[in-house]
């Protein structure tokens, strides 16, 4: 049997599977679901060139958005910086792109070695921050990087992020009040922030996983990539390359 029918037979009982995951069992055909199992038993090569395909077309798409994220990078870096907070060199020259959370135990341990790091290179590099809260399985990383956004209105969103890296084991409502006081923010202003702060969040996160991130924490420096509870001299030697 032609492998591009064998695809397609695939193709519509997948369809059928994904578009009624409750009910599918009872609407797909039995005749198709039995044709389809045979032709899976008869050749089970089409599975593996199927998925291969996929997972070529995946990484082909996931490489051309990392070639767009990083021309843009060098061309318009404030296309990509936005409206997200940033600390460092004004020149923009060496842009590192931090992509955390805050209830992530890896990136509070990266939090560390980046503030080592940008305390030796604070007249070269510039480090942007961008929401990535993984809220499936962080419940409070959600509420924390509201928190810390609202915190970046009244211009103290680095003072807010420290805070919430250095005490991770106390995030809750009661932590991000204390803070919020602690840093003498107007608490009416930041309790309605904290409201509108997800659409900017969403789009930080939108951006990231077009680059096909998917963990935190997650760097971009010019280009190079890395991720994970990096150690300094790691990030001193992606800094070394892209300059």
């Amino acid at each position: 049997m032609p492998i591009i029918r064998i695809f397609l037979l695939l193709l519509t009982l997948t369809f059928l599977l994904w578009t009624t995951p409750v009910q599918a069992a009872t609407k797909i055909p039995t005749q198709l679901e039995e044709q389809v199992l045979q032709i899976i038993r008869q050749h089970p090569e089409a599975i593996v060139e199927s998925v291969q395909a996929y997972q070529e077309k995946i990484q082909n798409q996931l490489a051309q958005a990392q070639q767009a994220f990083v021309q843009q990078m060098k061309t318009n870096p404030d296309a990509i910086i936005s409206q997200s907070p940033v600390t460092g060199s004004p020149a923009k020259k060496i842009i590192l792109v931090e992509f955390s959370d805050f209830q992530c135990p890896y990136c509070a341990q990266a939090h560390k070695t980046i503030k080592e790091f940008m305390a030796k290179h604070q007249d070269e590099v510039t480090l942007v921050y961008k929401h990535f809260p993984l809220s499936s399985i962080h419940p409070e990383a959600l509420p924390a990087a509201k928190a810390s956004w609202a915190a970046g209105q009244q211009g103290k969103f680095w003072q807010y992020h420290d805070a919430l890296f250095t005490q991770q084991n106390k995030l809750g409502e009661e932590f991000y009040l204390e803070t919020a006081k602690n840093l003498n923010l107007d608490l009416e202003k930041f309790n309605s922030d904290r409201q509108i702060a997800e659409k900017s969040i969403t789009e930080d996160m939108i951006l990231g996983e077009s680059v096909g991130i998917s963990g935190t924490p997650f760097f971009i420096m010019n280009g190079a990539t890395f991720s994970g509870a990096v150690q300094l001299t790691e990030v001193e030697n992606v800094l070394a390359r892209v300059k």
